[in-house]
């Protein structure tokens, strides 16, 4: 019996991993319960694709700023803020891969908008991942600046969702 949940786990295993694949998902864990003292607990993550592109996507923003070198470094301090918002020291990123919902419900207003003042602990947004739906709450108080994401869209772990000032 032991070999047969051996071969089980192992066949749900490759199966957790061509989902990774074919969703394109970097992360995907599962906790799968037998019995009161027997689970398995499976993590599958890879490197996400995103990582391998953004080398060359640097390499044709370099050439532009070298053509005028003094307002290049003027803009340097802001440029990384503007144009990687996971980079801004307030963003709010995702814990998890999932569904993200700016609202509690299809008709009801959304948690927040820009120039908003949230509060320590306010819902920021929702993340529906596996059927749970996971409130994001603020990590401090501040006012919202920006709404990186919008209703619906799926989002990858540690993607940006709010610029918090």
């Amino acid at each position: 019996m032991t070999k047969n949940t051996h071969d089980a786990d192992v066949a749900f295993i490759r199966a957790l991993a061509e989902l990774l694949n074919d969703n394109d998902l970097t992360e995907l864990q599962v906790k799968r319960d037998y019995a009161e003292d027997d689970s398995l607990n499976v993590r599958v993550s890879r490197k996400p694709p995103q990582q391998i592109m953004a080398a060359p996507q640097t390499m044709h923003a370099a050439p532009a700023p070298m053509a005028s070198p003094a307002p290049a470094a003027m803009a340097a301090p802001d440029a990384p803020t503007n144009s990687d918002p996971s980079s801004d020291p307030g963003a709010v990123t995702s814990p998890m891969v999932g569904t993200v919902y700016t609202a509690p419900e299809p008709d009801a207003p959304a948690f927040i908008t820009v120039g908003k003042q949230v509060a320590e602990g306010d819902t920021l947004l929702i993340v529906e991942a596996m059927k749970t739906m996971n409130h994001i709450p603020a990590p401090r108080s501040g006012t919202i600046k920006r709404i990186l994401v919008e209703d619906g869209a799926a989002v990858e772990f540690g993607s940006p969702l709010v610029i918090l000032e």
